[in-house]
C-alpha cells in the first residue's frame, strides 16, 4: 500500500497526466457529443493508471468477464507492481515522439490499439508473473481479439515501445523486447516449427522492425539495428545494422544509433553509401 501510495502523490504533479486532462477537457469543450466518454473516461480519474485502465476495461468487457472484473484485477497488479505506470508513460511518449500524426498525449489513451494492446500485455505479463496464469490467458486472447495483436503473456517487453498501427503484429511466449523499439504492423516475433523452450527472438534496445516482417527463431536483433519492412530473418543479425529481404541479408549500417526512435525505414542505396 506504500508504494502506490507514493505513486499518487507524484501523480500530482504529473505533466504528461495533466496534458491528457487537458486534452480530454478541450474534446469536451469542442464536441458534446463526446463530453460524457471524457468525463468517464479522463475526468473522473485522478491518475493515468487509473484512467488506463478503466479505458482498457470498457473496451475488453464480455458476458464471460465484465470490465468491473477486469478493472478489479488491474486494480490489484497496480497495487503490486505500480511500476507500471512508468512504463505506460514511456510508451506515450514514444508515439508522441515518433508518430508524425500524434499531436496529443490523449489520443494513444483513447484510440490507438496498438497502444492499448501492449498495455493490455503489462497487466497479463503482471499476472503471469503473479501464478494467475489462466486469468492472463483471458486477457491475451481477448486482446487478440479486440485489437488484432497478439502477445504472448509471458512475453518480455521493455519501456518506450510504439506499435504503429498495430494490426497483426504477433510475439511469442519467450520472445523478448528491450527498451524504445518501434514495431510496424503485421510483424512476427516467432518459431520455426514445433520445439520447445526457449524458441522465440530477443529483440534489443533501439530497433525498428518494418512493416509486415518476421523474425522467426531463437534469434537475437542486435542493439539499434533495422529489419526492412517484408524481411524475413531467420539468423542473428549485428548491432547497428540494416538487413533486407528473403531470407534477409545485411544491406547497409542502421544510420543512427537508434533507428527504433528516428523512424526512417529508407534502405541505403545499392553502393553502400547512407542515404
Amino acid at each position: 500500500m506504500a508504494r502506490l501510495k507514493n505513486a499518487i502523490s507524484k501523480d500530482s504533479v504529473d505533466p504528461l497526466w495533466q496534458a491528457i486532462r487537458e486534452g480530454a477537457e478541450q474534446i469536451a469543450r469542442k464536441e458534446a457529443s463526446l463530453a460524457s466518454f471524457m468525463v468517464s473516461t479522463i475526468l473522473n480519474h485522478e491518475r493515468l493508471e487509473e484512467a488506463l485502465a478503466f479505458r482498457l476495461a470498457e473496451l475488453l468487457d464480455h458476458s464471460d468477464v465484465s470490465a468491473d472484473l477486469v478493472r478489479q484485477a488491474f486494480a490489484e497488479v497496480l497495487e503490486a507492481e505500480p511500476e507500471i505506470g512508468a512504463s505506460m508513460r514511456a510508451d506515450i511518449s514514444a508515439i508522441l515522439e515518433r508518430d508524425p500524426a500524434t499531436s496529443k498525449a490523449i489520443e494513444p489513451v483513447l484510440y490507438f490499439k496498438g497502444f492499448h494492446a501492449l498495455q493490455t500485455h503489462r497487466f497479463a505479463h503482471a499476472l503471469q508473473s503473479q501464478g494467475r496464469t489462466d486469468f492472463a490467458a483471458y486477457l491475451q486472447s481477448r486482446s487478440s481479439q479486440i485489437f488484432q495483436v497478439d502477445i504472448n503473456a509471458a512475453a518480455t517487453v521493455g519501456r518506450g515501445i510504439m506499435f504503429d498501427h498495430g494490426t497483426g503484429i504477433v510475439i511469442g511466449e519467450t520472445a523478448f523486447i528491450g527498451n524504445n523499439v518501434s514495431i510496424l504492423q503485421g510483424v512476427t516475433l516467432g518459431g520455426t516449427g514445433k520445439e520447445t523452450g526457449d524458441r522465440h527472438p530477443k529483440v534489443q534496445a533501439g530497433v525498428l522492425i518494418g512493416a509486415g516482417a518476421k523474425v522467426l527463431g531463437n534469434i537475437t536483433i542486435g542493439e539499434g539495428a533495422r529489419v526492412a519492412a517484408g524481411s524475413v530473418v531467420l539468423r542473428d543479425v549485428p548491432a547497428h545494422k540494416t538487413v533486407a529481404g528473403v531470407p534477409a541479408k545485411v544491406v547497409g549500417e542502421a544510420g543512427c544509433p537508434r533507428p527504433g526512435c528516428a523512424m526512417n525505414q529508407m534502405l541505403p542505396p545499392a553502393d553502400g553509401s547512407l542515404l
